[in-house]
C-alpha cells in the first residue's frame, strides 16, 4: 500500500500547484471556455463515484459512493448552469420596436 500511495500523493500535490499556477494565469475572457471544459472532465468523476457505489463491498461503501454520485453531479450541473449564464452576458440584447 504504502508503494503506490506515496507516488499517489506526489502526483495530488503537484498537479494541485500546477493547476493553481495554471488557473491563476488565465485571462478573463478565456474563463467560460476553461470552465466548459473542466465541467466536462468533471463528469469522469461522476463515473468513478459510479463505481464506486456499484462494488457493493459493504453498506458504508454504497453510501459513500451514493454521496460521491450526488456531490459530483451537483459539481457537473452547477458547473454548465455558471457557464450557460456566463455565454447569456455574451449575447446581443434583441431591441423590440
Amino acid at each position: 500500500m504504502t508503494e503506490t500511495l506515496l507516488p499517489a500523493l506526489f502526483v495530488l500535490v503537484l498537479a494541485s500547484f500546477i493547476g493553481f499556477e495554471v488557473i491563476t494565469k488565465v485571462p478573463p475572457t478565456l474563463h467560460t471556455p476553461l470552465m466548459s471544459g473542466s465541467n466536462a472532465i468533471s463528469g469522469i468523476s461522476v463515473i468513478g463515484a459510479i463505481l464506486a457505489a456499484g462494488e457493493k463491498n459493504t453498506n458504508l461503501s454504497v453510501i459513500l459512493g451514493l454521496i460521491a454520485v450526488i456531490l459530483a453531479m451537483v459539481n457537473v450541473v452547477g458547473g454548465f448552469l455558471v457557464t450557460d449564464r456566463m455565454l447569456q452576458m455574451f449575447k446581443k440584447k434583441e431591441i423590440k420596436a
